[in-house]
């Protein structure tokens, strides 16, 4: 595994995000790999995912399915 410099990725915090400090998540876009991160510690470690991973994780929240009770 190596190291990526992700100090010059533009993020897009989760619209979801509040000034409250609750559980929010960072994503930087226009990236052959989709790089996630937690807002509250933008230099700690982040996730990487292949796009297609990433869209089906992001169709699947939209559509409830992992939500308590989803399917």
């Amino acid at each position: 595994m190596r190291a990526v410099d992700m100090s010059t990725f533009t993020w897009r915090k989760s619209s979801y995000s509040n000034d409250e400090g609750g559980a929010c998540l960072e994503v930087a876009d226009n990236l052959p790999l989709v790089p996630v991160r937690d807002s509250k510690n933008p230099a700690g470690p982040a996730l990487i995912f292949e796009s297609a991973a990433w869209g089906a994780f992001v169709t699947a929240v939209g559509r409830g399915f992992l939500r308590p009770g989803g399917v």
